[in-house]
């Protein structure tokens, strides 16, 4: 097993329960560009309209997705608090397997920029994120 399937495979073992309640697992990281991809499988349990995923749902799985990055990049960082999400739906985002993209556009100590992707099963882009976070740190 390399180094990058242990990293996903004890991230995955300590997801939080949301992430799995909507079918969400850590696929993927790249450290050298401060990325990570989440692959979720969203029930209709989490829609409306017979099968469009709910905004709020939508939301959550990308801010997962764009926070992940960060924590997965520097151990050092042990909390990070939106203080802005802007979420864009570009078209419905439907029940079933998702891949959703987060990354770090600019970091600084305290403040970091991220953004993040939906796409769905036919890799059709259905939504867009970005968040300013704030960084809580490890005490030295």
């Amino acid at each position: 097993m390399t180094n990058k399937e242990k990293i996903l495979e004890e991230r995955n073992r300590q997801s939080p329960e949301f992430i799995r309640l909507l079918g969400g697992k850590l696929v993927d990281l790249d450290a050298e560009k401060r990325a990570c991809t989440f692959e979720f499988n969203i029930g209709k349990d989490y829609c409306h309209s017979i099968d469009i995923v709910q905004g709020g749902f939508v939301t959550a799985m990308l801010d997962a997705a764009m926070s992940h990055a960060m924590f997965l990049h520097d151990p050092d960082i042990v909390g990070l608090s939106s203080l802005e999400i802007k979420t864009t739906y570009l078209e419905p985002t439907r029940a079933g397997k998702l891949r959703v993209e987060g990354w770090s556009i600019k970091e600084g100590y305290k403040i970091v920029f991220l953004e993040g992707h939906v796409y769905n099963a036919d890799n059709i882009l259905t939504a867009t994120a970005s968040t300013v976070s704030k960084l809580s740190r490890a005490a030295a």
